[in-house]
Formats: structure tokens, sequence, C-alpha cells
């Protein structure tokens, strides 16, 4: 049994919009939630890797609890370290491409300037350690075809994220206070699913160099900055939204004071990099409020 790509993580809110895309085209795809593989065992996967025979692996299946990664890092390892190297290792067998999604944790958060792909790693935090394991494994095991995407900031209609926190408290809070000293890219699951399909389909064409890109949206601001313009979409007063200090929201694992990513690799691969973070949340928000009311009734 052959497959073109096979999707890990499918039932999460990044895996859901990939998988929505790729059969939108009309592609074979097999999308597997944790029930149907737990990527850290080997042997399992390295037994639907060679029944599925894909000509590429996308995982999206990761420990995203970051604060609970401060206390459960073993555990975070093994799904966010030992998964993606046991895919690898299984894509080696078969040939197939791999791509890894990552995060901007995997950072210091002190720059001053968005990091580009090869800027030096330094997480601080249980999670962004675990992450970077798994990108090293699969750079290390897959040289030439393995595929890291690190994200941030992601939003999408298919899970829980921070616009959908925001419109939720909207409509039941006078004011809310939001952190204004953290930078970052507000990024639509939707645009990041679609570079990975490009992707995937220009390493299968070998016009994409294996190594890291980073897949977030154009463009910075802070979460006070991205809370004020859910405001205004929803017709209410940015004035509600009130400044404060990430101090103010003390929680287990350190948040990077800055996030922003740069894109130059992209274009290396013949992809324009993912558009501004304000035009997407425009283009987003009918389908994310209508999710929301449905999900309330």
């Amino acid at each position: 049994m052959t497959t073109t790509w096979l999707i890990t993580g499918c039932t999460g809110m990044l895996g859901q919009d990939v998988l929505a895309r790729l059969r939108r085209d009309g592609e074979s795809t097999v999308g597997l939630a944790r029930g149907s593989l737990d990527i850290t065992h080997a042997e399992a996967v390295a037994d639907v890797v060679d029944a599925h025979r894909p000509r590429i692996v996308v995982n999206c299946a990761a420990w995203t609890a970051v604060d609970d990664a401060e206390s459960h890092e073993a555990d975070a390892l093994r799904v966010n370290g030992d998964g993606p190297r046991h895919l690898a290792e299984a894509c080696v067998k078969t040939g197939a491409r791999l791509i890894q999604v990552s995060t901007d944790y995997v950072f210091g958060g002190d720059g001053t300037g968005p990091y580009p792909e090869d800027a030096p790693t330094a997480p601080r935090g249980a999670y962004g350690r675990t992450k970077l394991a798994g990108e090293q494994a699969v750079l290390t095991t897959l040289p030439d075809a393995g595929y890291v995407v690190r994200t941030a900031w992601l939003y999408g209609a298919g899970g829980g994220n921070f616009v959908d926190t925001m419109i939720g408290l909207e409509s039941v809070k006078d004011t809310v206070d939001v952190v204004d000293d953290q930078r970052g890219q507000p990024t639509w699951t939707v645009d990041l699913a679609d570079r990975l399909v490009r992707l995937g389909r220009a390493a299968l064409a070998g016009a994409a160099p294996a190594g890291v890109y980073h897949g977030t949206s154009g463009g910075e601001t802070t979460w006070f900055g991205l809370a004020q313009e859910i405001f205004r979409l929803l017709g209410a007063d940015p004035g509600r939204v009130r400044p404060t200090t990430g101090t103010a929201f003390a929680r287990p694992a350190p948040r990077p004071a800055y996030s922003v990513l740069g894109h130059g690799r992209w274009r290396r691969a013949g992809i324009e990099p993912i558009r501004d973070w304000r035009e997407a949340l425009h283009t987003a928000f009918p389908a994310l409020l209508d999710e929301k009311k449905g999900s309330s009734r």
C-alpha cells in the first residue's frame, strides 16, 4: 500500500488544517491521531510507515503543554524528541521525506531583530529543549530529506488559542489586561498548513533544500496589539484592552520576550513566505467567529 502523505497528530489544530488542505486537493493522504499511532513507540512508528510507504510525512504530533513540560520534561521529551527520531529513522528505511513542526521556543527570546533560520538556539525552558531535541534528531538522521518548520503564536478553528479566548472574554469582561512586553507573529493554522503542503511538494520535486524554515506570519505585534485588533474586528472598543507586563501573569515556563522569526529560506524553495499577520487575521476572523458561536450553542 502506497500513499503520498502521512500526517501524524491529524486531530490537532494544525493537523486538521493540513489534512483538510490535502484532501481538498485530492491528494492520497493518511491522517493518524494519537489513538492510531503513538509516536513514542519506535516499533509502531516503523510498522505504520512501512505499511503505508508515504513519500512524505508531516509530524504535527507534539507535547504542547508548555507549562506542564517544566515538571514533566522526560514525558515531553519522549513525544517531542524521541517521537521525531522514530519517524526519521522510519523514513530512512522507506526513503520518505519528513517535515517536523517546531517552535520559536528553541530560541532564547532576547533578540532585537528577526531570528534567521541559522541563528544559534538557546531554549530557556523544558518545552524548548524537548522541541530542539526533535529538530536535531530529524536534521541529523535525515540530512538530505529532513525539514524543520518553526512556528509560533498559532490560532485556528480547530482548537483552543489566544484569539478564541479573546473572542470569549470580550462578551463577558468590561476590560481585559493583556501582556504588552512580548513580541511575536500571530499565525493562522490555515496559512501554515498551506506552506507545509507547498514545502512538501517542493521537496518531492527536488526544489526545496532540506533544513530549517520559519513558518510564521509577516510583521510583528504584541499580545496586547493582537487583542486590540480582535476587539476591533468584533466591533468593540479596543480601549477596553489594557496593557500589562508578563510578570503579572507568572507561569512555570518562561515566555520568550521576542519571538519574531525571519523567513529568508522560503524563496530558495520557490515559495513566498506567509502574509502579514493582520491581513491573515482579517481573512480568518469570520470562520473563527462562526466556530466560536457554534461551540457555545
